[in-house]
């Protein structure tokens, strides 16, 4: 099925932004996305056009959220052009970004996994765990068909498993998917959301300090994870995760200041453009 996508949308660019880690080019221009039970396969046919492996219902339902579609990019681009000629620089090289609206378990775990981890090693941390403990997506017959149309082999795809298929895990075995010391970590994630003591949607209502607080209480979370998680997880794109290479920039374009309290609402999105160009744009010497 084709759909239109008039924003600015990028689906490379989106792949290696550093907030999703189970999205995959699976051939030449094919990418797989993966959220909740739901999987998609996606490509640029020319323009604005894009071919979808799902149904309209699915698309409307699931990934033009997913997306954040209803929000313009383009016009956070040009409303945010002119404050800083670093931060213009960089928004200008990652046109094409969007912050993906994912699903709130799922990063709470695999930010906590992200530390001191390479994005190649989250990524396999997480499939490891889909692999193991998660359910099998099965893709219509329809979808098996267009893919292979494509050039895309089936291949089996698995959800990130939930709190309760996680909590059959013993310590052994998340380690054993290349968690290290974040298992205990984990652990604690999944102790509290299955026995009711953290409710990932109910503390969606709370504002963002009182939230961040919240994700806080878990072990091995701390500002940078929790900021992470308000971000790609509650859509709250005033918050700034700050890494390594936010904080370089901090230090080495902005003059040590803190410059994202000046894009208001939009800070943390101006924060994804500059991580890309920090990570992504070729550096003299290097």
């Amino acid at each position: 099925m084709i759909i239109e996508i008039e924003d600015d949308f990028d689906l490379k660019k989106i792949m290696i932004s550093g907030q999703c880690f189970r999205v995959k080019e699976v051939c030449e221009g094919v990418f797989l996305f993966v959220t909740g039970d739901h999987a998609l396969y996606i490509r640029k046919k020319e323009k604005a056009s894009y071919e979808i492996s799902c149904t309209r219902k699915e698309w409307e339902k699931v990934w033009a959220s997913y997306f954040d579609l209803e929000r313009s990019y383009a016009d956070i681009a040009e409303s945010e052009y002119g404050k800083h000629e670093f931060s213009d620089r960089a928004i200008d090289f990652g046109r094409g970004l969007r912050i993906l609206k994912q699903d709130k378990w799922e990063m709470l775990i695999s930010f906590i996994i992200s530390q001191r981890k390479s994005i190649p090693a989250i990524s396999s941390a997480v499939e490891s765990l889909s692999e193991k403990f998660g359910k099998k997506i099965e893709l219509s017959k329809d979808a098996a068909k267009e893919i292979s149309e494509w050039g895309v082999q089936d291949k089996c795809i698995y959800a990130f498993p939930t709190s309760e298929e996680l909590s059959k895990a013993s310590m052994d075995d998340l380690k054993s998917c290349g968690l290290g010391y974040r298992a205990p970590y984990i652990k604690d994630a999944v102790d509290k959301v299955v026995s009711g003591e953290l409710d990932l949607e109910e503390i969606a209502s709370l504002d963002d300090e009182a939230l961040f607080d919240k994700l806080l209480e878990v072990h091995g979370v701390g500002k940078k994870v929790a900021n992470c998680v308000l971000l790609f997880g509650y859509s709250r794109t005033a918050r700034v995760p700050i890494d390594v290479w936010i904080a370089r920039a901090i230090d080495e374009e902005f003059g040590g200041e803190n410059i994202f309290p000046r894009f208001g609402e939009n800070g943390g999105i101006v924060q994804q453009y500059i991580f890309y160009y920090e990570k992504n744009f070729p550096k003299l010497g290097e």
